[in-house]
């Protein structure tokens, strides 16, 4: 049995940059092959694109006792009735230890308090493990497939 870790999820800040993208590269690392090069660069961000999600998205960020980001995920509204989740990442070590709930619900939580009805995610393929989470969680695919930089893009969706 793993041992016990204690976490908390907070609100980021610009001030959480470097653990975050530290993060999203060690959580999609295994997938580098699995993705494009556009593709994975659009998911483990750059200092300038995160900036960006920062101004237009609400961040959270798992941290351990010691203050390191171990997890993260954002969210935003996107019209009257539907928000939307990306950028989910967990580090390999706290998978399994409840990170992945507690940023789910923190950002679910705030969708409900931005008035969204509904929450939509994206996926690719290669994140079995995360689809069946999402899964777990009450999502459903919607058949709405896209193109994510010449990889396939499957829309999931929960009524909150």
């Amino acid at each position: 049995m793993k041992p016990e870790r204690k976490f908390t999820v907070t609100s980021a800040d610009a001030n959480d940059a470097a653990g975050i993208l530290n993060c999203l590269h060690q959580a999609f690392e295994p997938y580098r092959e699995r993705y494009t090069r556009e593709g994975f660069l659009d998911t483990v961000l750059t200092p300038e694109t995160l900036e960006q999600r920062l101004r237009t998205m609400a961040i959270f960020v798992a941290r351990d006792l010691s203050g390191a980001i171990v997890g993260t995920i954002g969210c935003n509204r996107v019209d009257d009735s539907d928000g939307h989740i990306r950028g989910m990442a967990v580090l390999d070590a706290w998978q399994g230890r409840g990170v992945a709930q507690q940023l789910l619900e923190a950002a679910e939580s705030e969708l409900r308090t931005l008035g969204c009805r509904r929450a939509t995610l994206d996926t690719t393929e290669p994140l079995q493990r995360a689809i069946s989470f999402y899964k777990k969680n009450g999502y459903q695919a919607t058949g709405k497939v896209e193109d994510f930089f010449g990889m396939p893009l499957f829309e999931y969706a929960k009524n909150l």
